[in-house]
């Protein structure tokens, strides 16, 4: 089978190296088994670029409750976690910022902080890794929105109103299942704001996480594609995060695009946390958001080294074999080629100034 390489929505592995600071450019530049991506294993999974997300955890260090602790007979339902300090995120923000163009230094060219989609199309079939800096979660820009133009010049190029937690801009859903994405209040009038913001920079704005009022409320006041980095089918898998029939519409009449993500609680239509999970399962959700909305409208997003993935998948060197089920599936090269890299090209060319 020929290679696809491929553009991904979303990966955590920015947090991941930060963790892990003292070892992050060994981490990184060199092949190990820690976590699902690193330099060379990039260039095995055929990735040519990626949304590399910073997103600031809890102070105490724990993002999610214990799964078993809220496990019940019918699905579980997570608290949302509280919302985070300001200045507390802004520091940790300017780290893993500084962080990215370090790694970009020491990789002699090999890795590269893309900022606009001609650089984004001239890389893809390159041996450079194409890093599109993305904010999962607002908390770091300021009421004034000041931070967001300084975090622009820096290279942002793509923003999370939220991850699943609230803050002065909007409200996440919290990890239920099941539940609809249907949780809370719409944007806030700085939320508003924001979006509208982003819209005059250049800046894509990711839906997913954000409950079903804010999504509506960017619906209606952006003049962008509507896109949801790394959510999945709420009717294969009725999860919070996940998107309904009526979100997918959407997107696809914004010209918008989803991430498929290999989350496994967003994947299987039980929503556990089990990894004994099929890559057909992945395939199922492709499937059914190329039926609904059409090919152009779905795409890949990970999340690798942010959740529970499949152990079939393994990490970035399997991405190739979930291809290959779609080619055996009947996926034309043409088709693959969208789902790989060139909806996400097309979105970003009408997103970014």
């Amino acid at each position: 089978m020929k290679p696809f390489p491929t553009i991904d929505g979303h990966n955590d592995t920015l947090l991941k190296l930060h963790l892990e600071e003292h070892s992050s450019d060994r981490l990184f530049l060199n092949e190990t088994s820690v976590g699902h991506i690193d330099l060379p294993r990039a260039r095995k999974g055929m990735l040519s670029a990626g949304f590399f997300a910073i997103f600031c955890p809890n102070p105490s260090g724990s993002m999610l409750p214990d799964f078993e602790e809220y496990m019940n007979e019918n699905g579980y339902d997570f608290p949302l976690p509280s919302a985070v300090d300001y200045d507390y995120c802004h520091h940790m923000t300017n780290a893993m910022v500084a962080q990215l163009y370090h790694l970009q230094t020491k990789s002699n060219g090999v890795l590269k902080v893309v900022k606009s989609a001609e650089e984004l199309e001239n890389l893809v079939h390159k041996e450079t890794l194409g890093a599109i800096l993305h904010f999962e979660g607002a908390e770091s820009i300021d009421r004034d929105l000041n931070a967001l133009h300084v975090y622009y010049q820096a290279g942002l190029r793509s923003l999370g109103l939220v991850w699943s937690r609230p803050n002065i801009f909007a409200e996440g859903v919290p990890y239920r299942y099941p539940s609809t994405p249907d949780i809370g209040f719409g944007l806030t009038e700085p939320g508003k704001k924001l979006v509208q913001e982003c819209n005059k920079l250049g800046i894509m704005i990711d839906l997913s996480h954000l409950n079903e009022k804010g999504f509506w409320d960017v619906n209606e006041l952006s003049d962008a594609p509507l896109v949801a980095t790394h959510s999945n089918a709420h009717t294969i898998c009725p999860i919070s995060r996940n998107l309904t029939d009526k979100q997918l519409d959407a997107i696809a009449g914004s010209n918008g695009v989803v991430g498929v993500t290999y989350a496994v609680n967003m994947l299987r239509p039980d929503g556990k946390l089990d990894t004994d999970t099929s890559l057909e399962m992945i395939v199922k959700h492709i499937d059914y958001i190329a039926s609904r909305i059409g090919i152009e409208h779905v795409s890949l997003g990970s999340d690798f080294d942010g959740t529970t993935i499949p152990d079939a998948l393994g990490d970035v060197t399997g991405v190739p074999k979930v291809i290959k089920l779609l080619k055996d599936r009947g996926y034309s090269d043409n088709a693959l080629r969208k789902l790989t890299s060139e909806n996400w090209i097309r979105v970003l060319k009408a997103t970014w100034k």
